[in-house]
């Protein structure tokens, strides 16, 4: 089953946990009042991972299609750094990166979300044409059937890639010069914030989407990971936060959920786990701020 996040029905989600089984994860989401989710298939902090059972997959799909969960996303593995200067660590990224492609076309994933990785060692530009290389040479002779490569965006820290909009756009197209792979992005609020955009103010929100939209297109953005940020405005650390105990706050979050140029989204959280060591709080959170419009100007 493929659903669409282009749909009217907003697609609220959040990261659940495949431990025990990969129909937990699907549950879990279905327990949560989700309507899609994002799951790992394998450790994210491990390089090698146990082959995917035939069984569990079949159940997975069967709930999934009778709970109506999509899209599917799924995230990788968190070693992974396919423009590493070091040929082992890119060897290894490789290998594991085609591994994730394998086992989210064998669970029906619409989605594979992936860090661009880091250009320590590099120049950026050698970084970054040894990552389109790298992902060419782990995909070369994979059919896609329906999955599709999302690059995340960064807070920008250290040497990471994909902090800058025109960053991800040059990586998406050196990736399609070498391989016949559909790309698009996911959008991490957090990581914008971070990253010294203003997505909490009004003005700044209008700002970064169009600013979005003209070098990556918003049509090629069905992601967002929908998580506050407990660093400051262009801080460029990674942390996330509860949805509105975070410097982008509730207004900020109910004029993303409502704003007209990110209808038909999938908002995934990402945010620390409540006290019940899930994501019910944040769910119960967006809901509540998709229940009204915001006030005055966007």
């Amino acid at each position: 089953m493929s659903l669409s996040a282009k749909t009217s029905r907003p697609r609220i989600g959040a990261h659940t946990s495949i431990a025990g089984s990969l129909v937990n994860a699907a549950r879990e989401a279905a327990g949560l009042g989700c309507n899609t989710f994002q799951i790992f298939t394998r450790s994210p902090r491990m390089w090698r991972s146990a082959p995917i059972d035939a069984n569990q997959v079949a159940e997975f799909k069967d709930v999934r299609a009778q709970l109506g969960l999509g899209p599917l996303v799924i995230h990788g593995n968190y070693l992974t750094n396919m423009a590493a200067s070091n040929s082992v660590v890119r060897g290894l990224s490789i290998e594991a990166f085609r591994d994730e492609v394998e086992r989210g076309l064998a669970v029906g994933a619409d989605y594979l979300v992936i860090h661009p990785g880091s250009s320590k060692g590099h120049t950026l530009p050698k970084a970054m044409t040894t990552l389109a290389s790298s992902i060419a040479r782990a995909t070369r002779g994979m059919r896609w059937n329906g999955l599709r490569l999302l690059l995340e965006n960064t807070a920008g820290g250290g040497q990471t890639m994909g902090r800058d909009f025109e960053e991800l756009a040059e990586l998406r197209a050196l990736i399609e010069r070498q391989a016949s792979i559909p790309v698009g992005y996911c959008l991490d609020t957090a990581h914008c914030y971070e990253a010294g955009f203003d997505i909490a103010a009004p003005a700044g929100l209008d700002e970064t989407l169009a600013a979005i939209d003209k070098t990556l297109g918003l049509d090629n953005v069905p992601v967002i990971h929908t998580n506050d940020s407990r660093t400051a405005l262009g801080s460029r650390c990674d942390r996330h936060e509860h949805i509105g105990a975070g410097h982008i706050g509730r207004e900020g979050f109910r004029r993303i959920l409502h704003h007209p140029r990110l209808a038909g989204k999938a908002f995934i959280l990402e945010t620390p786990a409540d006290e019940n060591g899930t994501h019910a709080r944040n769910v119960k959170a967006i809901k509540s701020l998709l229940r009204r419009r915001p006030t005055g100007r966007r």
